[in-house]
C-alpha cells in the first residue's frame, strides 16, 4: 500500500542520506555526518533521511538517548534555519513519533513517504521487507513491525535495552553485510525498483536504502531508481535538483 504525498516543500535541492548507523559506526564516521550537517543543507534545501540513521532509536516518554544528542540538536537547528528534514524509519530506527515532530521539527515516516523532492515526484522508503530472502532479516522485519514489540519494550528500561540491542545488531550484521549478501540484494532491489517503476507512472524517482549499495539507474525518460549508498561506508550521499538524481560522497575534513 502506498503512502499518501505529504504537503509540498518549496526545496531547490533535495539531500539524500540512509543507513549512517550511528552509534555503531566509529566516531569519525559521526563527526563527518555532523560536519555534513553544519555545512552542506542550506535553506530551501530539503534533508531526507532514508532509514538506519541511528543504528538503534526508540522513543520512550520521557528519555532521549544520550548518544543521539548531538546529532538529534543539529538535526533541529538545521529545521530551525528553515531546511525541510524528513525522516524515514529503518530496520534500526523505525520506532520514532511525536519527538521527531514536537522536538526536532521534522517530519518522521515509520515505513515510507511520497512527497515532492526538487519538483519530482518521489516514493522514498528505507527498502527493508521488500526483497529480504534471508530467514533473520524477515524475523527481524515481522518483529520490529508487530504493533506490541515497542509495547513490551517500551518497559525495558533504556541502560538494559539498548546494549542488549547493539549486541543482537552486531550479530545480525556479521550475516547480513557479507559482499555476496548484499550483492544479491542490490539486485534484487534494482528488480524491484524497476518494476515499482513500471506499475507506477505517477512516480518519477523510487528512492531505497539498506542494501549498503549506492545504485542510480535510469528506468525512463525523467525516471529513475536511486540508492544513496551507506554513509557509514564511505560518506555516501545523493543530491536531487532541477536536473534529477546524481550520486555524491562528502569530502569535508576536520
Amino acid at each position: 500500500m502506498s503512502a499518501r504525498y505529504t504537503a509540498a516543500v518549496t526545496d531547490s535541492r533535495a539531500l539524500i542520506v540512509a543507513d549512517a548507523h550511528l552509534g555503531q559506526a566509529p566516531p569519525a564516521v559521526t563527526d563527518a555526518f555532523h560536519r555534513f550537517l553544519d555545512s552542506v543543507p542550506a535553506p530551501p534545501d530539503h534533508l531526507v533521511v532514508g532509514g538506519d540513521l541511528f543504528d538503534f532509536w526508540f522513543e520512550y516518554g520521557t528519555v532521549v538517548p544520550r548518544a543521539a544528542f548531538r546529532t538529534l540538536s543539529r538535526l533541529a537547528e538545521l529545521a530551525r534555519r528553515g531546511v525541510a528534514v524528513t525522516v524515514i524509519g529503518g530496520n534500526h530506527d523505525r520506532w520514532g513519533g511525536g519527538f521527531w515532530r514536537d522536538e526536532v521539527g521534522a517530519a518522521f515516516h515509520s515505513a515510507e513517504a511520497e512527497l515532492p523532492l526538487a519538483g519530482w515526484r518521489a516514493r522514498v522508503a528505507h527498502g527493508d521487507g521488500l526483497t529480504d530472502r534471508q530467514l533473520d532479516a524477515r524475523a527481524v522485519h515481522a518483529v520490529a513491525r508487530h504493533p506490541w514489540t515497542a509495547k513490551v519494550f517500551r518497559w525495558i528500561h533504556p541502560d538494559l535495552a539498548f546494549p542488549l540491542v547493539r549486541r543482537m545488531s552486531r550479530g545480525l550484521a556479521r550475516g547480513s553485510r557479507r559482499g555476496d549478501v548484499l550483492r544479491r540484494s542490490a539486485e534484487e532491489q534494482a528488480a524491484y525498483a524497476r518494476d515499482e517503476l513500471a506499475r507506477r507512472p505517477d512516480i518519477d524517482l523510487l528512492v531505497l536504502g539498506h542494501t549498503h549499495r549506492a545504485a542510480l539507474e535510469v528506468v525512463g525518460e525523467n525516471r529513475w531508481y536511486l540508492n544513496p549508498g551507506a554513509w557509514m561506508e564511505g560518506l555516501c550521499y545523493a543530491v536531487v535538483d532541477e536536473r534529477g538524481p546524481r550520486l555524491e560522497r562528502f569530502t569535508s575534513t576536520p
